[in-house]
């Protein structure tokens, strides 16, 4: 009986490490593909002229990439996982685009800085939550509405334009998103737990997307706000 124990607790285990390595691959395939289409444009200032030249095009790739969040995040359980993956990529490489815009403004040595603050960060965060045995459960409430106090106030800024306002809106964000990271990590972990032993290959996929999808969102976001606050322009 104990041997049979032993290699159940061990084929968890396994299962476990599985679906965290597979989300932060995705996470990971999603971010290089950011950097290398975001690298692209950089490259051609006559890319960047006309997709500057373009405020509707600009526009629209930003309401397509909320609508794409929502959509992934909502209806993903009814997708197949290669369609999850790769509207996750397409969602990526837009990403990558609009980003663009953002780094143009700012010396490259700005954005080293910040994009090695943001994993040093996120890192620490994602070890912490993987590793700790608090439940971080508690702290979920109160960092989305932390989340959604952070975008009003960066609505309310975009009139008023306060360099001060921005800069403590910055501040706050970095602590939120590292935050949601310690607390979607351990999510993440949570699922394994409770759903590797018996979900289909499908519903395996797509959570590890789902989870890939939080992750990503949140490095990306700890990342400009870090270029916000330490960041030289041009």
């Amino acid at each position: 009986m104990n041997t049979i124990q032993t290699d159940v607790l061990i084929k968890k285990e396994t299962q476990v490490r599985n679906m965290l390595r597979n989300t932060f691959a995705w996470m990971t395939i999603g971010l290089l593909l950011t950097s290398l289409v975001s690298w692209i444009c950089l490259s051609s200032q006559a890319m960047l002229t006309a997709i500057s030249r373009s405020p509707g095009l600009i526009i629209f790739a930003f309401l397509l990439q909320i609508g794409l969040v929502f959509y992934l995040s909502l209806r993903i359980m009814r997708l197949r996982a290669s369609s999850a993956a790769l509207l996750f990529l397409f969602y990526s490489a837009l990403n990558g685009v609009t980003l663009s815009l953002i780094l143009q403004m700012y010396t490259q040595q700005s954005i080293v800085n910040a994009f090695l603050s943001a994993a040093a960060s996120f890192g620490g965060a994602a070890i912490y939550a993987a590793s700790t045995k608090r439940n971080l459960s508690g702290i979920g409430h109160y960092l989305v509405m932390g989340l959604w106090g952070l975008i009003a106030a960066s609505l309310l800024n975009m009139f008023l334009r306060s360099g001060p306002f921005s800069l403590l809106i910055s501040i706050v964000g970095v602590v939120i998103f590292i935050g949601l990271t310690a607390y979607d990590t351990q999510v993440i972990k949570q699922w394994s737990d409770q759903y590797s032993d018996v979900v289909s290959d499908q519903d395996y996929g797509r959570l590890s997307i789902l989870g890939a999808l939080k992750l990503y969102l949140d490095f990306i976001n700890i990342f400009i706000f870090f270029l916000r606050i330490f960041g030289s322009r041009r």
